[in-house]
């Protein structure tokens, strides 16, 4: 079984309905080397078919973060998705020139300790945006 396949099963597993359309947008997110916006998806669907709408892309991209499966990161204007198994990392993001720094999410492991210890708190640091500035902007 492949990915998309996977994926499929545990959507059934979990009462939703497949749809032609959620296969493509599924394929689409996992087929991306990178991050990928929801435009981005709606471009590599509309390549496959043009019965998909962009409000279908919003959607489908907001049930699979909630079930799990996709991760949303917010990096500063533009919303980028990736599915889970992506792996743990961070976005650095310059505030005055956008640049972006893919981190070791592992950097945050004392933060995590840290706010279990002190505030019973489980953050979801996998996959989130750090804004700051680069070390080109800093010169």
């Amino acid at each position: 079984m492949n990915d998309t396949e996977n994926i499929l099963e545990t959507l059934r597993q979990r009462q939703f309905r497949i749809t032609p359309q959620r296969e493509m947008i599924i394929d689409a997110l996992l087929s991306g080397e990178h991050h990928l916006s929801a435009e981005d998806v709606y471009a590599q669907v509309q390549t496959r078919t043009s019965a998909v709408n962009i409000a279908t892309i919003y959607r489908t991209l907001d049930m699979l973060v909630e079930q799990g499966i996709a991760s949303r990161t917010d990096l500063g204007g533009q919303v980028i998705y990736a599915p889970v198994g992506h792996g743990p990392h961070i976005h650095l993001v310059c505030r005055h020139c956008s640049f972006v720094i893919d981190a070791d999410a592992t950097v945050l492991a004392a933060l995590d300790e840290q706010l279990q210890r002190d505030y019973g708190f489980a953050a979801d640091l996998g996959h989130i945006s750090l804004f700051g500035v680069c070390t080109g902007c800093k010169e």
